[in-house]
């Protein structure tokens, strides 16, 4: 095993929050430039999320029959031909297309990066690996955003895409000094009715759903946080807009230590015990972020302290339950690493509109969307997962 393997790893799985935060500064100025108003330019994020999502559905199938690395690298090119297509892009509605063929690259690495590491380790020794993987990831959300606001103030939103074209191919660099992780013998043949086949199978596999689910909604909890604490913090207990970043970065900085700890607990403990405590965890802080938000005790401090608590369990439950999930089906990792990222996905997108839908300039709607996240989550590990 090469000593950068978990570096290379976590980088291949940083598109999505790379193509995402780093050009989030940039959005007033693309639309001042093409004229849009906020709702079109909305479509540029909107599209790369769609392609993202759904995407992974065929790089999944292709990793289990042609091997890891080479469709990583072709996702990998179709996102740098994307990211230049944006750089170059005439229009708003033009760059919103370049964005779909950037998510649908930026979806290859991420699945086949989590499918190679269920190809090389055990479940834990995975769930261990995922968590160094998460914690190195973990570093996009907090510094891209600040990359792409610096490059914006220098140079302009075109020159984002052109940075993140040379993140595909510095990506493309350490994927090449990486070993092909599933051997021919282990290959699935068959074309588009086979990888159908893989996910029904999936779809009816409790367990697998289990770990997927109940590791889905708390990530959801995550985007109902993100969609909601813009709004919350700043309009509603008046933060300034300078000091959102530094309460951004606590929870960051949360998810990273549990990681760590994670990273080292699961293989003296387990994975399903570690990822049963990340939801019972996730339940209570959210019930009690609940208990904050509408009595109004605690103040500002009173909602973010036990959010911090909650999105601190994503570094039990992320790593764990997708290193569950795909110890169910190590002959199709590649589509099981597919159907876990596009259902945790939708999920998310599905608590990010539902904080918006019942906004009513409370902290109230958030809190109680979390609350319920983490419930489920853990209604769901103790039925599903517990039961086999």
């Amino acid at each position: 095993m090469v000593p950068w393997l978990i570096p290379v790893l976590g980088l291949l799985t940083m598109f999505g929050p790379m193509a995402i935060d780093m050009y989030l500064p940039g959005l007033p100025a693309i639309g001042r430039d093409f004229g849009a108003d906020q709702a079109t330019v909305q479509l540029t994020l909107s599209w790369f999320l769609v392609a993202f999502g759904f995407g992974q559905l065929a790089w999944g199938p292709l990793g289990d029959r042609y091997g890891r690395k080479a469709p990583a690298a072709a996702g990998i090119l179709l996102f740098v031909g994307g990211s230049v297509g944006c750089a170059l892009a005439g229009s708003v509605v033009g760059l919103a297309g370049w964005r779909f063929v950037q998510g649908l690259g930026a979806g290859a690495a991420p699945v086949l990066a989590r499918a190679m590491v269920r190809d090389s380790f055990d479940k834990d020794r995975a769930a261990s690996t995922m968590s160094l993987m998460m914690l190195v990831m973990g570093i996009a959300p907090m510094l891209a955003p600040l990359a792409g606001g610096q490059v914006l103030a220098h140079s302009g939103w075109r020159t984002i895409f052109w940075v993140l074209a040379g993140f595909g191919l510095v990506a493309l660099a350490g994927l090449a000094t990486l070993r092909e992780t599933l051997h021919p013998s282990r290959r699935v043949m068959g074309g588009g009715v086979q990888a159908l086949r893989s996910y029904l199978a999936l779809a009816r596999d409790r367990r697998f759903l289990g770990y997927v689910l109940s590791s889905g909604f708390v990530f959801a909890g995550m985007f109902a946080y993100i969609a909601g604490t813009p709004y919350v913090y700043i309009e509603y207990f008046g933060v300034p807009p300078q000091q959102y970043g530094f309460l951004f970065g606590l929870n960051v900085v949360g998810m990273m230590l549990v990681n760590t700890v994670n990273s080292r607990l699961v293989l003296r403990l387990g994975t399903d015990p570690l990822m049963r405590a990340g939801t019972a965890v996730a339940a209570s802080m959210g019930c009690v972020l609940l208990a904050a938000g509408a009595s109004g005790v605690g103040g500002l401090w009173g909602i973010v302290v036990p959010l911090v608590g909650y999105l601190g369990m994503t570094g039990l439950v992320g790593a764990n339950g997708m290193a569950g999930a795909l110890a169910r089906v190590p002959e199709r990792a590649g589509a099981a690493s597919a159907l876990a990222g596009t259902l945790q996905l939708g999920l998310g997108a599905g608590t990010g509109w539902l904080v918006g839908h019942f906004a009513d300039g409370t902290p109230v709607p958030m809190c109680a969307i979390i609350a319920a996240c983490g419930l489920l989550a853990l209604c769901i590990n103790l039925t599903l997962v517990r039961r086999a």
